[in-house]
């Protein structure tokens, strides 16, 4: 199992990368003029932008950094312990790897995307947005993102309490 989630954290790693690269010059290139509003006013902006900026730590920390180091559980469990994930213990850890990596990225991902649509619209129409205020983008853009970027969560916490689970089950094997 610290194979896989050695995978999932390089993966979610590349993902992060192309994420900061798009964030850092997806709005500024002339090859890659993506964006109407730069992702750096957005951010600046806070309000909607603290969206962003928490959607995308979250993922560098859970999605990257925390996959990583349950592999390291993982393989203390399996290598050092000895022990072999089989049985509940083995549908318990394929429930966290799946489980938990859909929530995080899915949650992180969402809060990314509505706070960098609700920060672009509170910018100025001279900058691209469209000028709306707080409540403006609270309700016509965040509103809708709420729920998703919760149930998400809610699935990332399910797989890391699955995950758990397994561990003691595992670890607690003959």
């Amino acid at each position: 199992m610290a194979e896989l989630f050695i995978y999932a954290a390089i993966i979610q790693g590349a993902i992060a990368a192309i994420i900061t690269f798009l964030g850092a010059f997806g709005d500024n290139s002339s090859l890659l003029h993506l964006y109407p509003v730069a992702v750096a006013h957005v951010i600046a902006g806070g309000e909607a932008g603290m969206w962003f900026v928490m959607g995308y730590l979250t993922y560098l920390v859970v999605g990257v950094v925390a996959m990583a180091v349950t592999a390291m559980i993982y393989f203390y469990i399996e290598t050092v312990q000895g022990k072999v994930y089989k049985g509940i213990a083995k549908g318990l850890a394929w429930a966290h790897l799946v489980i938990g990596n859909i929530g995080v990225a899915g949650g992180s991902l969402l809060a990314m995307i509505g706070g960098y649509l609700g920060g672009a619209a509170m910018q100025p129409a001279s900058s691209g947005g469209m000028g709306w205020t707080s409540l403006q983008v609270h309700v016509n853009i965040l509103g809708a993102y709420s729920v998703p970027v919760a149930v998400f969560i809610g699935l990332a916490v399910l797989g890391f309490f699955l995950g758990g689970i397994g561990y003691l089950i595992a670890m607690r094997s003959k």
